[in-house]
């Protein structure tokens, strides 16, 4: 378990992500003719994220030119122009992001940082059992404890579900990262728990981030 006020003070210093933009083939690299560093960009939107972000640049290949766009809201950093109409093999840095962080990645950095994650073992879609369900639904995830060796969740896959226990210290649920309609990839969290004398601790920093985080315009 981190110390999460320090963990929060540690983003505040540093409040934003590099994105690196790739060629995602080989081909002849054209950036966008107004793109420059110190540029802002948008990431995708819609409800789906079915709109694209900001056309970056095209990589053209045996004359099928595709986009690339921008694969999170921010401002560009760093835009290689030496290779503007050069051929570039698949994986070349071409542009480099500064995405800053919104109040709920905040949030969700923080948490992630504090409390003690269990992870999906395999790819598979993931339930509650029922007693859990029901009690989540009507009280929310931090009104149920767990223990290690609880029968806590049921995994669904190729048509087979089998039961999982939770292995991991005591403690409340306090976030739950997964939705029963979707797969989740092995490795990516379930819950995050937190230990009972920590859940007010938590609580402080949680208002914190809500009420003092300055968005990014």
């Amino acid at each position: 378990m981190v110390d999460i006020r320090a963990a929060l003070e540690a983003i505040k210093a540093s409040p934003y992500k590099e994105v690196r933009v790739l060629a995602p083939h080989t081909g002849v690299v054209r950036f966008a003719g107004d793109l420059a560093a110190g540029a802002l960009v948008e990431g995708p939107g819609g409800l789906w994220k079915e709109k694209l972000g900001t056309r970056l640049a095209t990589i053209e290949r045996e004359r099928n030119p595709q986009p690339i766009t921008s694969p999170e809201k921010g401002q560009i950093s760093r835009i290689r122009r030496e290779l503007d109409g050069a051929f570039v093999q698949a994986g070349e840095e071409l542009l480099l992001l500064r995405h800053y962080l919104s109040r709920e990645e905040v949030l969700e950095e923080v948490l992630k940082q504090a409390l003690f994650l269990f992870v999906a073992p395999e790819r598979a879609r993931y339930f509650f059992v029922p007693d859990v369900d029901i009690k989540i639904k009507v009280s929310g995830p931090k009104a149920v404890t767990v223990r290690e060796g609880d029968d806590l969740f049921i995994m669904s896959r190729m048509k087979r579900e089998t039961s999982l226990r939770y292995a991991g210290p005591g403690g409340v649920i306090y976030a739950v990262y997964f939705t029963h309609t979707r797969h989740v990839d092995a490795g990516r969290p379930l819950i995050g728990v937190c230990p009972p004398d920590l859940v007010a601790e938590i609580e402080d920093v949680v208002r914190r981030v809500q009420t003092e985080w300055q968005e990014q315009a």
